[in-house]
């Protein structure tokens, strides 16, 4: 019986790890694209993401109900304090699970497109632990 809930438990952590797998890619590609463009736009998001403008507007209207994006219509999408948070998070989270994969010997271009798998599916714990060995090879 402790089995079958010690499944459950890891399966509903996977359902929660791919609920917020989405919102965690798009305020992160947010915040990189003001960065990088000074305003961010929904049709910075389809290319980016390579979906359509309806797909984009629907994930855009979730994050601003969820309170990580402000947008109006013709107007472009900035990010919360609380969207920016998560940005930062996600990109901490991204450069510390790639760096991982690096440290490992994974080649950087097999590593970035496994990082986009992987990032939102590694627990606190397994981070901490990703960053000691990174720091540790590096010392080496």
């Amino acid at each position: 019986m402790n089995e079958h809930k010690e499944i459950a438990a890891r399966h509903r952590r996977t359902r929660k790890d791919h609920a917020t797998e989405t919102a965690e890619d798009y305020v992160e590609a947010v915040s990189e694209i003001i960065e990088t463009n000074g305003s961010c736009r929904v049709v910075d998001l389809t290319k980016r993401f390579d979906v359509s403008h309806v797909t984009v507007t629907r994930i855009i209207s979730r994050l601003q109900k969820e309170g990580y994006v402000t947008t109006e219509p013709y107007r472009p999408i900035e990010l919360t304090k609380s969207g920016e948070a998560l940005a930062e998070t996600s990109r901490k989270r991204h450069e510390t699970v790639f760096n991982f994969l690096v440290a490992l010997g994974v080649p950087e271009e097999i590593a970035e497109i496994d990082t986009e798998g992987i990032e939102h599916h590694v627990s606190e714990k397994t981070l901490k632990i990703f960053q000691k060995f990174v720091s540790q090879s590096q010392t080496k």
